[in-house]
């Protein structure tokens, strides 16, 4: 069956618990102190959003992401937080905010090195920018995914199709610190049980990293892909005991206080 790439959010969604739990982790480390502005990044669905506002209560937060289905369930998840359609790369506030969160949502945007200091220049003085990137392209759900783009009838299709490669974490201290009074970093391995066996982690990641591969074929080549996916991913995870499989998923933490 070919993939459903119009309810993005729908599909995202099937496992709100385990892609919330970074986020929960993340703002949590959020050194305390007043806060009466917030944004979060990539809002998604707006689950993020919820974390930050059980976080700052009293604070204005808001949400931006580049998906009108996301804006539109989380505007109907949180009606009384300020949702809008924008592109991260293009967001230009009219002020500063005390916490810019950004969780799983800067790998999609390049040029990280100038990217990282431009967002926490949007950050008050004191402020806080809290970012949690998916540490995941040598995992073999990822590796499987480069391989049949590349093998198959449509390499020429999705031969364009890039993942921006991640910066090392001393990489990221280096960018982030001139601008910092402080900054903490982390790495976290997440073992995701997913009921339903090795179709559960196919369905995982046509929320995610599977999307724009998926978009740029045909129903019927959609169907092929997943088919030669979905053969692969079943040797890489296979199925416990009970049914249920682990899914590994390691990512990168930081929070950088602005001087």
């Amino acid at each position: 069956m070919a993939a459903d790439l119009k309810n993005y959010s729908g599909q995202y969604r099937q496992f709100e618990n385990e892609r919330t739990r970074p986020v929960r982790d993340l703002v949590a480390a959020i050194p305390a102190g007043d806060v009466t502005q917030a944004i979060d990044l990539g809002c998604g669905p707006g689950n993020s959003t919820e974390v930050l506002l059980a976080r700052y209560p009293q604070a204005t937060i808001g949400g931006v992401d580049a998906s009108a289905d996301m804006i539109a369930s989380a505007r109907t998840r949180l009606p009384q937080v300020q949702f809008d359609v924008v592109d991260i790369a293009v967001w230009a506030p009219d002020a500063q905010y005390d916490v810019i969160l950004a969780n799983a949502s800067l790998q999609w945007l390049p040029d990280h090195e100038t990217l990282f200091p431009d967002l926490l220049g949007k950050v008050t003085p004191g402020g806080h920018f809290a970012v949690q990137i998916p540490d995941n392209l040598d995992e073999p759900a990822h590796k499987l995914t480069r391989e049949i783009a590349a093998n198959g009838p449509w390499a020429a299709k999705l031969g364009g199709i890039k993942r921006t490669p991640r910066l090392s974490a001393n990489r990221y201290y280096e960018v982030l610190a001139p601008h910092c009074r402080h900054i903490d970093m982390w790495r976290t391995t997440y073992f995701h049980v997913l009921q339903g066996g090795s179709d559960a982690v196919v369905e995982w990641f046509k929320g995610s990293a599977l999307r724009p591969f998926l978009a740029a074929l045909s129903g019927a080549e959609q169907e092929d892909f997943l088919a030669q996916y979905r053969e692969g991913i079943a040797r890489h995870y296979p199925a416990l005991e009970d049914g249920t499989v682990l899914l590994a998923f390691p990512r990168l933490f930081m929070v950088a206080t602005r001087r």
